[in-house]
């Protein structure tokens, strides 16, 4: 049926970390602006999409408010500035909440991890393909800057796709 393993897998970096990234950028960076143009329309969920996280996300709270409760406590002050750091007095309000600054595959089967710079042109890593052969397992490391506020509800969503046919989709909390 298929002369090899990688024609069967039919995986490169267009189809798999080309998938992956553009769900990504697409659901961090322009997550104001899609729910805006689709507030009227209903949701659509895929019969895979009714995985419970069992999570609730906390009520939305500025980095200011958050700032300003229970300024009478020394410790919890502390404990703020070592959790926020040291926040910048001025930030681009055009720049994304969340920048997706770089994607790694780590495979004990490798000899080392495949990583993606997402800082600059995304379509320059149409030149570097990859394949995953099927059954390997690997681990996935992304790293993220989050720029203006606090994100709660992040989630990271994989589509796995095998001869540009989708077979897979899992949801995972990242952060809280």
């Amino acid at each position: 049926m298929f002369g090899n393993k990688s024609e069967m897998m039919g995986m490169d970096v267009c189809e798999f970390g080309g998938q992956l990234l553009e769900l990504m950028w697409l659901s961090v960076c322009y997550r104001d602006k899609m729910a805006d143009r689709n507030e009227n329309k209903p949701v659509e969920e895929d019969s895979d999409d009714i995985v419970d996280l069992n999570y609730k996300a906390p009520e939305k709270k500025s980095l200011q408010e958050i700032q300003e409760l229970d300024k009478d406590d020394e410790s919890l002050i502390k404990y703020k500035q070592a959790l926020l750091g040291n926040l910048p007095a001025a930030v681009d309000p055009n720049a994304p909440n969340v920048q997706v600054t770089q994607m790694a595959l780590i495979c004990n089967e490798a000899p080392g991890p495949i990583s993606m710079d997402l800082t600059g042109n995304v379509g320059t890593l149409k030149d570097k393909t990859f394949i995953l052969k099927e059954g390997v397992s690997y681990r996935v490391r992304i790293t993220f800057k989050v720029n203006k506020d606090i994100v709660s509800g992040l989630r990271y969503v994989q589509h796995t796709y095998k001869a540009g046919i989708k077979v897979d989709k899992e949801t995972h909390m990242v952060g809280s």
